[in-house]
């Protein structure tokens, strides 16, 4: 993930900002039923995640899920599902396993929600072949589309399959600069139980908004390869997540990028391990190729 990136961090402000009010009423108002937390990279590719399968692997797929318990599925974005082979994929994976898909670039980027009703349809017939596995499709908003076409993302988001857990990840600056729009935008989403994706990257410190829109949180987390950077502000969303969890936080969906993905894992594992220190979560610590865990 390249969007957002910087050559040089000198100066940057890493750090996490305060929650937006409406963040604080959303999970007053959560209702009960336990917390779930999936953690996982982009992608599962042997060549994106260099060193991280052990020798021979020949299903990159069942391994990775053996490891990590979702993914966040960017290839989906570049190539329309066919709904058997989401069911391989499903069938691949163990129970308790979640595909968090994105919607693919024609109907976000190339035709801007515009004249895309039977393409959506084709997409979400195909992903709900993930049934009890389908965690949240996202869809992503090129950074051209602003507050001008909201009316397109409205009637998208009125069309689109209740059936289908949706998140949403703007990226036109005038979103988070005009702060009318921002409300009206956010309380759309509340309305609809829709979530709003938080973007943590170092080029674009205004997506990092920290305004929930549902009691589940959707992060996408890109780090900058500096490794004692990147461990620093996973320990800031440690923080953040455990302040949240506290307040009512029904669900964490965590996802990892870099610009050079190999140290992915590392750092999806160094979260895990720290939210279950924090939270008594138990959940399992992937593994290098070794064998050994990660971060132990």
């Amino acid at each position: 993930m390249k969007y957002g990136r910087v050559d040089d961090t000198d100066g940057i402000d890493f750090g996490i900002p305060a929650d937006d009010t409406g963040t604080g009423r959303i999970l007053a108002n959560a209702s009960g039923g336990g917390f779930t937390a999936f953690v996982g990279c982009a992608k599962w590719g042997r060549n994106d995640l260099k060193g991280f399968y052990p020798r021979g692997t020949k299903d990159e797929l069942t391994y990775y899920s053996q490891q990590f318990n979702s993914i966040e599925m960017n290839s989906l974005f570049y190539n329309m599902p066919k709904a058997d082979q989401v069911v391989k994929w499903k069938n691949r994976t163990p129970d308790g396993f979640r595909f968090f898909p994105k919607i693919n670039q024609v109907i976000s980027h190339t035709r801007r929600l515009e004249n895309v009703e039977d393409l959506t349809t084709a997409y979400c017939d195909a992903i709900a072949h993930f049934e009890e596995k389908l965690g949240c499709c996202f869809l992503q908003l090129h950074e051209n589309f602003g507050p001008k076409r909201y009316d397109k993302l409205k009637a998208f988001i009125a069309s689109f399959p209740e059936v289908i857990p949706l998140a949403v990840e703007v990226r036109g600056r005038e979103w988070f600069s005009d702060k009318a729009v921002w409300n009206d935008y956010c309380n759309f989403l509340e309305g609809r139980k829709i979530s709003n994706v938080i973007v943590d990257t170092a080029g674009r410190r205004d997506m990092l908004h920290m305004r929930l829109t549902t009691p589940n949180a959707f992060i996408r987390f890109v780090g900058c390869n500096v490794d004692e950077i990147d461990l620093k502000r996973i320990d800031g969303w440690v923080d953040r997540i455990e302040k949240w969890y506290g307040k009512g936080l029904r669900q964490l969906n965590f996802f990892v990028h870099q610009n050079v993905e190999v140290s992915s894992p590392l750092l999806s594992a160094y979260l895990i391990k720290k939210l279950n220190q924090r939270l008594n979560l138990g959940l399992h610590v992937p593994q290098t190729a070794g064998g050994q865990i990660l971060f132990s």
